[in-house]
């Protein structure tokens, strides 16, 4: 059988976390479906279309030994669905810090109340990325600091076109 991973975020915009985590995440399955969520609460910068090719072209560029099949698909709908429909059979998850366990914590039990046999894992970023948020990326993007540790050259370019 064909483990179907689902690693969902907002990915406004991917960051160098985000990516080490799918490499990581990989290495977990037999296919990887990246979930990019509507998420209008978040305000994003990027449109849905926007982040989903953003994806689709940063993770072309990741070292994939076992041609693992990753897809970006857009989603609005409850996670749990979402993953059903891809017939996922574990979501990915990264960690940065104790704060993001404490929500991953009560995202997980009520996610295990819709559905069982969808497992969660959690990958624990690496070190040099724990303090690395979009939203902080965009924040010094907009007032004209230095993003290039913490996205692609390819990911700072669309950041700074926008806030151009």
């Amino acid at each position: 059988m064909e483990r179907v991973g689902l690693y969902p975020g907002t990915f406004d915009p991917i960051t160098k976390g985000h990516l080490d985590i799918i490499g990581r995440g990989i290495k977990l399955v037999d296919k990887l479906i990246i979930g990019v969520a509507v998420n209008e609460t978040k305000k994003p910068l990027f449109s849905l279309e926007e982040r989903v090719a953003i994806v689709e072209q940063e993770v072309a560029d990741l070292p994939n030994p076992r041609n693992i099949e990753i897809e970006a698909k857009p989603f609005d709908n409850l996670l749990m669905h979402f993953a059903e429909a891809c017939n996922a059979h574990v979501i990915i998850r990264g960690l940065r810090a104790v704060s993001d366990f404490e929500y991953e914590f009560q995202m997980t039990a009520m996610n295990e109340q819709l559905n069982r046999e969808i497992e969660t894992v959690f990958l624990m970023a690496d070190v040099q990325h724990q303090a690395v948020a979009s939203r902080l990326v965009k924040e010094i993007a907009k007032f004209g600091g230095d993003i290039s540790s913490f996205v692609t050259p390819r990911v700072r370019d669309k950041l700074l076109e926008k806030y151009k």
